[in-house]
C-alpha cells in the first residue's frame, strides 16, 4: 500500500512514512525543469488511460474486470503485487529513517513487509486461490454467511477509501509543486479524474499491466541512482564502505522494550499477510502455482530493491550531512547524481509508487462496495449489468476519495484515519476460515466488529500496544464466542435428533 495493508496502523513506522513521503517526491519534481516535468506527468498518464481504453474492450464480466478473469501469469501477477506493495513511503521513507536512526532490530522495512510476502506465498496464496474468490469478503460469505461478508466488506471499505485519499492528496501536490499555476486542489483534483478515468476503465487487468511499467519505471530509477552514486564516490565498494563505516559510528539504539518491538514487527507481518489488495492480486493469477510463486517473487524483488534505500540511508550521513529532514535524502542524492532526463526519471518513478497504490485501493473498494454489497442487495444477475455497476462503484469510490482529499488538512491527517480503521480481526477470522471448522457466523462477525472496536478503543486511549490488543482480542472473541456457537450446534442437534425418533 503503495497502501498495501488494508490494517495499516497509526503506530506503524511505515504508515506515518506515507505522510511525509510526499515531501521528497515534491523536492524531486520541484528541481526540475518544470515544463519537463509537466510533459512527462502527463505523457505517463495518457499512456495509463491508453492502456485501460484498449484493454477496456476485451471485458465481458464483473470477474474480468475485478479479478482479470484469473489470467495473471508470471509476468503480470509478480510485479502487480510487487508494486502495489512497493509504494513512495518505501522508497523515500526507509531511507530517511535509516538516514537518522541507522538499522536496528525495530527496522521492519524492508524485511518486515518482505516477508509479509513470502508468508503470503507459502501458507496462503493456494488455499485462498482455491476457494475462486472475486473479493476477499467472499470468503465470509463461502464460510461464514452472507451477512458476515457484508459486515467484512463494510469495515474493510473505509481504511481503503481514506488511504486512497491520501495518495490522491499526496499526487496533486507534487503536481502543484511543477507549476506556480497549479495549487494544490486543483493538483488534487486533476489527480483524481485522471487516477479514477484509467482505473474505472480497465479494472484490475489493466492496473496489473500498468503496475508492470509503474514496477518497471521504479526499480529502474532506483538502480539508476544508486548506481549513480556509487560512480561518484568510487564504484559499489566504496560505497558499502561507507554505509559499514557509518553505521559502525552510530551511536547504540535505546532498548525499545520486548512489547514496542513486538508491535513494530506484528504490523507489517501480521496486519498485512491478508489485506485485500494483496489477496485480490494473489486470487486474480491463473493458477494455484503462479498464485505462490508471485507472491514468493514479490517478497523476494521487494526484499532486494528495498535494500537500495537502506544502503543510501547508512551511507547519507557521510554523502549529505547535517540534512535537516531526512525525508530528503534520496531526492537530494538524485539532484546532485542525476543528469537532467535521469533525474526526470528518478521523479517519475516516485510518482509510479503512488499511481500504483491509488489505482489499487479504488478498485479494491469497489469491489467490495459493488461485489459483495450492491450486487447482491439489488439481485443484479446479468454480467453486462454487473460489469458497469462495478465501474461504477470504482468511480463512486474515486470521487468519494477526491472529495475526502480536498478537505482534508494534508496526507499526514488522511493516513492517520485511515489507520483508524485498521483490525486485527481479519487475519484471525481469515485462519480460522481457511484452515479449521472452529466457530461460526457469529464467532467471525463479533471477532471483525470487537477487534475494531478494541483497536480504536486502544488507539485513541494511548495504549502503547494497539494492534497487539487488537489481535490478542480478535483470538479470544473468536475462541470463546466460536466454542459457544459450536456447544450450542450440538445442543440444537441433538434436541432434533430426539424429535426425530419420537
Amino acid at each position: 500500500m503503495g497502501t498495501r495493508s488494508a490494517w495499516p496502523c497509526r503506530n506503524s513506522p511505515h504508515g506515518l512514512r506515507a505522510a511525509t513521503a510526499g515531501r521528497g517526491l515534491r523536492t524531486a519534481v520541484s528541481s526540475c525543469p518544470v515544463n519537463l516535468v509537466l510533459l512527462a506527468l502527463f505523457g505517463y498518464l495518457l499512456l495509463q488511460f491508453g492502456i485501460g481504453a484498449v484493454i477496456a474492450r476485451r471485458l465481458r464480466s464483473e470477474d474480468d474486470y475485478l479479478v482479470a478473469g484469473r489470467s495473471l501469469g508470471w509476468g503480470l501477477g509478480p510485479f502487480t503485487i510487487f508494486a502495489t506493495w512497493f509504494g513512495a513511503e518505501t522508497v523515500v521513507g526507509a531511507a530517511g529513517t535509516v538516514y537518522s536512526e541507522g538499522v536496528g532490530a525495530t527496522s521492519a522495512e524492508p524485511f518486515g513487509y518482505a516477508l509479509c510476502l513470502l508468508l503470503m506465498g507459502l501458507i496462503f496464496a493456494v488455499p485462498l486461490w482455491r476457494r475462486g474468490l472475486t473479493t476477499l469478503a467472499d470468503l465470509y460469505a463461502q464460510r461464514y454467511s452472507p451477512t458476515v461478508a457484508r459486515i467484512a466488506a463494510i469495515v474493510l471499505i473505509p481504511g481503503s477509501l481514506l488511504w486512497a485519499a491520501a495518495q490522491v492528496r499526496a499526487f496533486g501536490q507534487v503536481l502543484a509543486a511543477t507549476s506556480s499555476t497549479i495549487n494544490v486542489s486543483l493538483g488534487v483534483g486533476v489527480a483524481a479524474v485522471l487516477t479514477i478515468a484509467y482505473t474505472s476503465l480497465g479494472g484490475m487487468l489493466a492496473d496489473a499491466v500498468t503496475d508492470l511499467i509503474q514496477g518497471a519505471v521504479l526499480t529502474i530509477s532506483l538502480i539508476v541512482l544508486v548506481l549513480a552514486v556509487s560512480a561518484d564516490v568510487g564504484g559499489a565498494t566504496a560505497l558499502f564502505d561507507m554505509a559499514r563505516t557509518t553505521a559502525a559510528s552510530r551511536p547504540a539504539l535505546p532498548d525499545v522494550g520486548w512489547l514496542a518491538l513486538a508491535e513494530t514487527w506484528a504490523i507489517p507481518v501480521c496486519g498485512s499477510v491478508v489485506a485485500t489488495e494483496l489477496v485480490t492480486r494473489v486470487i486474480s493469477t491463473r493458477s494455484a502455482r503462479v498464485a505462490r510463486g508471485s507472491a514468493l517473487l514479490a517478497g523476494g524483488f521487494y526484499l532486494l530493491l528495498g535494500l537500495i534505500p537502506v544502503v543510501l540511508g547508512l551511507a547519507g550521513p557521510a554523502l549529505v550531512p547535517g540534512l535537516d529532514d531526512a525525508e530528503q535524502l534520496l531526492p537530494v542524492l538524485a539532484s546532485r547524481h542525476l543528469p537532467g532526463l535521469l533525474y526526470v526519471l528518478f521523479a517519475g518513478g516516485l510518482v509510479s509508487a503512488i499511481l500504483s497504490t491509488v489505482d489499487t485501493t479504488l478498485l479494491t473498494a469497489g469491489g467490495l462496495l459493488t461485489h459483495n454489497l450492491a450486487v447482491p442487495i439489488l439481485r443484479i444477475e446479468h454480467e453486462r449489468t454487473r460489469l458497469r455497476v462495478s465501474r461504477a462503484g470504482v468511480m463512486l469510490c474515486g470521487v468519494i476519495a477526491w472529495a475526502i482529499a480536498s478537505s482534508a488538512e494534508g496526507v499526514f491527517a488522511l493516513v492517520e484515519e485511515a489507520s483508524s480503521f485498521g483490525t486485527a480481526g481479519g487475519l484471525v477470522t481469515v485462519c480460522f476460515g481457511l484452515f479449521t471448522r472452529v466457530g461460526g457466523p457469529w464467532a467471525a462477525g463479533t471477532t471483525l466488529l470487537g477487534a475494531l472496536a478494541v483497536y480504536l478503543g486502544a488507539t485513541f486511549g494511548g495504549v502503547s500496544a494497539p494492534f497487539l490488543a487488537s489481535l490478542g482480542s480478535a483470538l479470544v472473541l473468536y475462541l470463546v464466542v466460536g466454542a459457544w456457537e459450536t456447544r450450542g450446534g450440538r445442543v440444537i442437534a441433538g434436541a432434533a435428533a430426539d424429535v426425530a425418533q419420537a
